[in-house]
């Protein structure tokens, strides 16, 4: 009885170790500990990794969508062409910057990882990242903008059902609760 209760006891322990371990175990290794290595990617490539889902999910699509699903909108070699435009201009200017925010986050955990942060270091740090993030998120919503001009109404109908959006929203601004 005795060694059970012993081998129960290193169980649970084992158990409450478990659970007391952090979300953010592992991350430590991380070479920018803020940032995943599918984040690293996304930015390196210039995608979207949901910075435009205020235009996406208001019937605006984004050009790199638009592509994927060309043939179900049956869009034609002039819209093709000019979406492919985009998409290019998207990346060329996108990925500049994803390489910028990487570069500035990757200083800021070099400033904690030295013990060199300051206060002062720690406000600039920060508001140069933030400046930097809006910026690649303008750059996403804007070729969602631009995109969404190059379509027929019945053809961002088909979008919004084709990427499987509740009710296949209409052309138009859609009116929020």
């Amino acid at each position: 009885m005795k060694k059970l209760l012993i081998l129960t006891g290193f169980c649970l322990a084992g158990i409450a170790a478990a659970l007391a371990q952090s979300p953010y175990a592992g991350m430590e290794t991380r070479s920018i500990k803020a940032i995943s290595e599918q984040q690293v990617g996304d930015l390196r490539a210039g995608r979207g990794m949901g910075l435009a889902l205020a235009a996406e999910l208001n019937g605006y699509p984004g050009p790199s969508h638009l592509l994927e699903l060309a043939d179900g909108l049956a869009l034609t070699a002039e819209q093709r062409s000019r979406v492919q435009q985009l998409f290019d201009a998207m990346k060329q200017e996108a990925v500049p910057i994803g390489n910028r925010l990487l570069e500035e986050e990757a200083e800021l955990d070099k400033q904690f990882a030295e013990r060199t942060v300051s206060q002062q270091s720690l406000k600039a740090a920060v508001a140069k990242i933030s400046l930097t993030q809006s910026d690649l998120r303008e750059t996403h919503l804007k070729y969602h903008l631009s995109a969404r001009s190059l379509l027929s109404d019945d053809q961002l109908r088909k979008y919004a059902e084709l990427r499987g959006y509740a009710d296949s929203q209409a052309p138009g601004h859609r009116h929020h609760q």
